[in-house]
Order: C-alpha cells, then structure tokens, then sequence
C-alpha cells in the first residue's frame, strides 16, 4: 500500500466517523428539544401517577384516593409554567421596547424580525396558543 492510498483511507475513516457523529448529535438535539420543550398535554400527571404507583408500590384503591391530588396538582403546575412563561415574554418585550428608543429604523427592523422568529419558534415547539402578551411590542412600529 503506497503512501497517498493510506492517506486517503484515514481520511475516509475520520470523514465517516465524523458524519456518523454530527448525524448521532443533531438526532439527540432534535429528541432532547422535543422532550425538554414539548407540549406537557396531561403526561405530566401520568409521569406523577405511573411514577408513584411504582415507587410505593400503590394499590388499586390508593391510587384512586390519590388521582384527584395529582390531577390537581399537575393543573398548578401547568399554570405555574405558563404564567413564568408570559412573565419572561412580558420581561423581554419590554426589555425590546426600551432598546428600540436607541435604535435606527434598520435596527428595529431587524429587532422586530428576531421577536417574529422566537414567535414561530415557541408555536412550533408549544403548539399554536393565544400571544402570552396580546399587543405586540410597540416600540419597534
């Protein structure tokens, strides 16, 4: 085997292997965004439920007495998660109001486009629901 043909081999090899790794990185990227920021839809109160039923081992009729406990409970925590959520948007939005004032119109512009693109961003990762915030930031009209 002469020298260029080893060399490409290596090559080969290294190529392969990093392209198994960026396939392998973006597929656990596009797994663990959907996991860490997917809709709930109830599977918070079914983690609680399946969760406790084989830690402590429940009955049947425990986890009868206990459903309304953790139904309730997942429902505060939904509200609790979206009320942090419309408070972090009100705070960015009118973080974007007071930059807006120092900024060009080509700079608002721009501004504007960054607030429409995590605007899709949260409707495609949360589903599409009414605007945290119903006025969009009027500082950068």
């Amino acid at each position: 085997m002469n020298r260029a043909l080893k060399w490409k081999l290596i090559a080969g090899f290294v190529l392969v292997f990093l392209a198994g790794g960026m396939t392998g990185a973006l597929i656990t990227a596009s797994q663990t965004h959907h996991l860490l920021f997917g809709p709930y839809r109830g599977a918070l109160s079914d983690r609680m439920r399946d969760r406790l039923r084989v830690e402590l081992r429940l009955t049947d009729e425990q986890m009868t007495k206990i459903s309304p406990i953790i139904d309730k409970t997942a429902t505060q925590l939904e509200a609790i998660r979206m009320e942090t959520g419309r408070r972090v948007h009100e705070t960015f939005a009118a973080a974007h109001r007071e930059i807006a004032a120092d900024l060009t119109p080509e700079q608002r512009a721009k501004l504007q486009k960054i607030e429409e693109r995590h605007r899709h961003w949260f409707h495609r990762t949360r589903g599409p629901h009414e605007p945290l915030v119903p006025e969009q930031s009027p500082g950068l009209e």
